[in-house]
Parts: C-alpha cells; sequence; structure tokens
C-alpha cells in the first residue's frame, strides 16, 4: 500500500515561494534510507505538491541516514537561519533522540507541520492459536518468555514503543497490508482511536485496554529561520494538505490527515518528547 508508484526517479520535487516573493529553493532531508517510511512520505507528499501547482520550482530530496534519525537531525541543526531546507521526520526520530547518549533534540528545530498519522496493529501469523487480543494477552501474561516480540523499527522507534506499553508484538498495519490481505498474518486489534476501514480487527480500547497510539510524519526546519520563511513553509504544507489529490492519497495509504501547524506543532512535539523518554525511562533504556 505504500504509494512506490508516485515516486520519482530523480531529485527534482519541490519548491516554493510565497506571493510576491522571488521563488526560493528548497531542499527536503530524509533521515533514513530511500525507500522508508520518511522517505515515501516525502517524495509523495512532494510529487503532489507539484502536480497540484502548490509549488513551482523543483527541490532535491535526499537522504542522511544514521542513528534513527539523530545524524540528519544533527546536520539539521547545525544549519541554523536556513530558510531551504526542511526536514521529514516523526515519532520515531523523536524515539532515536531520547535513545541515542548526547543526541540533539527534536525540540531544538523549527517546527514547521505535522502531516498525517496513522495506527498500529498486534499481528500473529495466520496459523497462530490466538484469534482474539484478549487470548494473545492472556497467554503473555501466563508465560512471558514464551511470546516473542517484534517489530520494523530501532529502540525508541514506534513499533518498539507499541510493544512496550502493550507487551506485545506490533507494526503498522499499512506496511503489511498484503501480508494481511493475502492470508499471511491475522490482525486481532489496531491502536488507533477508531477501526481502519478494510480491516476486521477491534480498536485496543474497545478490547478492554487502555492504550491509544499513533506513529505521525511531520516537517521540521532549522532553529533560527525567519519568521517569514517559516510562515512560507507552513503555508506550502496547509495548501497540500488542502489538495485533492493528497486527501485521496492519505485515504488509499491508510493513513490519517493531522495537520497541525507551527506552535501548535511545537507544543505536540514538546509533549511527544516528555512521553517518550517517561516511557523509556521507566524501561532503563536511555
Amino acid at each position: 500500500m505504500r504509494l512506490f508508484a508516485l515516486l520519482l526517479s530523480g531529485v527534482l520535487l519541490l519548491a516554493g515561494c510565497a506571493a510576491g516573493d522571488q521563488p526560493t529553493r528548497l531542499r527536503i532531508m530524509v533521515p533514513n534510507v530511500a525507500g522508508g517510511g520518511y522517505d515515501v512520505t516525502a517524495r509523495t507528499a512532494a510529487a503532489i505538491a507539484q502536480r497540484a501547482g502548490v509549488v513551482d520550482q523543483p527541490i532535491a530530496v535526499f537522504n542522511v541516514d544514521g542513528d534513527g534519525g539523530a545524524v540528519a537531525l544533527r546536520r539539521l541543526l547545525a544549519e541554523r537561519g536556513n530558510g531551504e531546507l526542511a526536514m521529514m521526520m516523526g515519532l520515531g526520530v523523536v524515539g532515536a533522540t531520547v535513545t541515542s547518549p548526547g543526541a540533539d533534540q527534536v525540540t531544538a528545530a523549527t517546527p514547521i507541520a505535522r502531516l498525517v498519522e496513522e495506527s498500529q496493529a498486534v499481528l500473529v501469523p495466520a496459523n497462530s492459536p490466538h484469534r482474539s487480543i484478549g487470548e494473545l494477552v492472556s497467554a503473555w501474561r501466563a508465560d512471558p518468555a514464551s511470546t516473542a516480540i517484534g517489530g520494523g523499527s530501532a529502540t525508541g522507534g514506534p513499533d518498539h514503543l507499541m510493544a512496550m506499553r502493550l507487551a506485545d508484538a506490533v507494526s503498522s498495519v499499512v506496511e503489511f497490508a498484503a501480508q494481511i490481505s493475502s492470508g499471511q498474518l491475522r490482525v486481532l486489534a489496531v491502536s488507533g482511536p477508531a477501526r481502519l476501514p478494510g480491516v476486521d480487527a477491534p480498536t485496543l480500547t474497545e478490547a478492554g485496554f487502555a492504550v491509544v497510539f499513533t506513529n505521525w510524519r511531520g516537517m521540521l526546519a532549522p532553529p533560527g529561520i525567519s519568521p517569514a520563511d517559516r510562515d512560507r513553509l507552513v503555508d506550502l504544507l496547509r495548501r497540500l494538505e488542502e489538495s485533492p489529490e493528497w486527501n485521496a492519497t492519505v485515504q488509499r495509504s491508510g493513513w490519517t490527515n493531522a495537520f497541525l501547524a507551527g506552535d501548535q506543532f511545537g507544543a505536540f512535539l514538546a509533549d511527544q518528547n516528555r512521553d517518550v523518554r517517561a516511557t523509556l525511562t521507566r524501561l532503563g533504556l536511555p
């Protein structure tokens, strides 16, 4: 269900300018490898923004991998005052900065906007004896050592945080759509506030567990950029979020629009940073 068909083969993707200003080049940094979740989101958003006329100048989307996003964040913060650079990021980067000794924090950057969020899912193989989330949790409680916990993210990332909060195996339901539809995996529950269309599984809350958890993605800029540059970037993403093609893509991808801009996004980042740090501290991980 990832929209690889929307990826462009080159790097000429995204830019924009405020009305009356000279066109400004913009580079989008992706804090993981090509093909990863941040990469797909950034390139998909860039392609749609260009087709929808939200932007009119091409920019380069490039990847800086390392330490779960901490390396890219360090580079972003070093570009203080640069209004022509932004970074796609999300919950995984927050977790990486908490677990990496001496890492910079996401709150040191300029918050631009949160774009989307997606539910996580508790999955088991199709031949698992567990037919419900209640059965799985009961088996885990009876014999914790016999329950293997798996996920696709690093320590402090979305899968790991969900596993620690629920003490169970979880990953993004979007990433496993093909295996679910083919019958290889069974979804026992989803972690968001509502059920997912096309997924025959309750929310964790419906199943009796007080857990609501979503992964999310958004964009940061370097610290110290001008108010005009920040407003320009916020406006660019706001117009993208309002475009019909973006909304259709969000629905098709199993994402949820979760637009939150500027200072509101900054407050959200601070809350997420505190929450992740508190969770991992209780586990003795930072």
